[in-house]
């Protein structure tokens, strides 16, 4: 597992030995979603909206970097 960011009470990671499209995982306390790095959409899980808008905003902006960690951990 590879932390790319922090928010103030949540994280944004990308996991090895993953499967499916490639994805990030936010995770605070009391809540754990997957996030589609290309789409930037829930896949599952659920995440405070407000968490969410910020998470996205920080992969929008990082979106190549995690989709590299991505392939990196999951080639």
């Amino acid at each position: 597992m590879v932390t790319v960011h922090h928010g103030p009470a949540w994280k944004v990671s990308v996991y090895g030995r993953e499967h499916g499209v490639p994805h990030f995982h936010i995770e605070g306390p009391g809540y754990r979603g997957s996030i589609g790095i290309a789409s930037l959409e829930p896949i599952v899980g659920t995440v405070p909206p407000a968490v969410l808008r910020a998470a996205r905003a920080c992969a929008r902006d990082n979106q190549a970097a995690l989709l590299r960690t991505w392939q990196e951990l999951n080639a």
